[in-house]
């Protein structure tokens, strides 16, 4: 699976997947990987939140990395990877949405730096999507960055999930990352794990597990 060829550092890379494939799957989970990882990493994920009608697809960020300081830092600084890699997002939601899957039942999720894109992904992008899953991360931008992110996540579930002593994640934007959500009508769980690493943990996946199974209920 590829994605467009517009110009972009990330356009052009491969998109690898897992579960059902597309054309059958009634669902889909884009699986966003971290910092120096690959597509093929954060699609471990897939095998910690199964399920037998997910499509699961990740796509590969050119050079492992999707923008090359902390998300932290002045925007420009991360151009134009931080948009290309927002647009890989985007291709890969009009490629899932075109074989008949809606937003309603795509859930985009990742670690790390992964985690900071699909937030920010999903800050600029308000619609109900299924979900998303940040695991270590938040929306992107120096501190008192101004937000003009508007519209309604009409109830989507979010879950955001971190160490309170994180080396690359402030526990302080996680908390603005919750806010910003729960002012666009997300429906946000935040964890917060004493002493922990930079890592996923069981509760973190089973407190996602949940997002996951609740989407194809009804």
């Amino acid at each position: 699976m590829n994605q467009s060829t517009q110009p972009g550092p990330h356009q052009g890379q491969p998109v690898l997947a897992t579960g059902k494939p597309l054309a059958k799957a009634r669902a889909a989970m884009v699986l966003i990987h971290g910092r120096g990882a690959t597509a093929q990493s954060i699609l471990e994920l897939a095998d910690l939140l199964p399920h037998p009608d997910f499509a699961y697809l990740a796509p590969q960020a050119a050079g492992n990395t999707w923008y090359p300081y902390s998300f932290l830092s002045p925007i420009p600084q991360n151009e134009p990877g931080l948009s290309s890699g927002l647009q890989a997002i985007a291709d890969i939601i009009r490629q899932v949405e075109a074989v008949g899957i809606p937003a309603g039942k795509i859930v985009l999720a990742g670690f790390s730096q992964g985690a900071c894109l699909a937030s920010e992904f999903v800050a600029r992008n308000v619609r109900p999507y299924g979900g998303l899953l940040a695991f270590s991360g938040g929306v992107i931008g120096p501190p008192g960055t101004p937000r003009n992110d508007a519209g309604s996540l009409a109830g989507m579930p979010i879950f955001l999930g971190c160490s309170d002593v994180d080396p690359h994640v402030p526990l302080e934007r996680v908390r603005e990352t919750a806010d910003i959500f729960t002012r666009l009508d997300g429906r946000v769980t935040t964890q917060i794990y004493p002493n922990m690493g930079h890592t996923i943990n069981q509760d973190e996946i089973d407190h996602t597990r949940q997002i996951v199974d609740e989407i194809l209920r009804y």
